[in-house]
């Protein structure tokens, strides 16, 4: 079975927990924290994902960080059983997962902007109304600056990209007038 596919399994475990006690918010946030903390503490990833150490040292190593931690004993023990079956490594791939998992129960879609210059709040504000009613979900939005744009903008909403973008309608006129399209 391939490595996708299994993180996509736990994520789905942990969300089937999480919507039995109503907390899969929560669980969502403190994995997102707990992949973060790895992501920082490379160091500390390398320790717990690494086949040179034993199970029990690393068993160890991530009981330390999670006394420290606020997160739920059900994340906390997922994260143990994550360890236990040499999965931790996919720590990155489970959240991504589980957060994908959490917005389709939550009826959210995830769209990313890409501007050339920076967009004013109340454009911004319409642009997510028209993709709400658009992909009738509820939108979050992340907004990035791409100078090579030259003006518009690029809106990509899982795998769908909408190119309103100068530079895509200048090739356009390129490729039309290469046809011969423009006699």
């Amino acid at each position: 079975m391939s490595g996708s596919k299994i993180s996509r399994r736990y994520a789905k475990a942990l969300l089937g927990l999480g919507q039995q006690d109503n907390k899969y918010d929560e669980y969502g946030q403190d994995l997102n924290e707990f992949q973060q903390f790895c992501s920082v503490n490379e160091e500390f990833f390398r320790v717990i994902s690494s086949h040179i150490f034993s199970v029990e040292d690393k068993k160890n190593v991530l009981d330390y960080v999670l006394k420290k931690a606020p997160f739920s004993d059900l994340v906390k023990n997922f994260l143990r059983l994550l360890l236990d079956k040499n999965r931790i490594g996919a720590i990155d791939d489970i959240t991504d997962n589980y957060l994908k998992f959490t917005d389709e129960v939550s009826n959210i879609t995830r769209a990313d902007i890409i501007t050339a210059k920076p967009l004013k709040k109340k454009a911004l504000a319409k642009l997510e109304k028209a993709i709400s009613d658009f992909t009738s979900m509820e939108v979050k939005t992340a907004v990035k600056e791409d100078e090579s744009l030259i003006g518009g903008l690029v809106v990509k909403i899982g795998d769908l990209v909408l190119d309103g973008s100068i530079k895509a309608q200048l090739n356009g006129l390129k490729e039309s007038l290469k046809r011969g399209e423009y006699n």
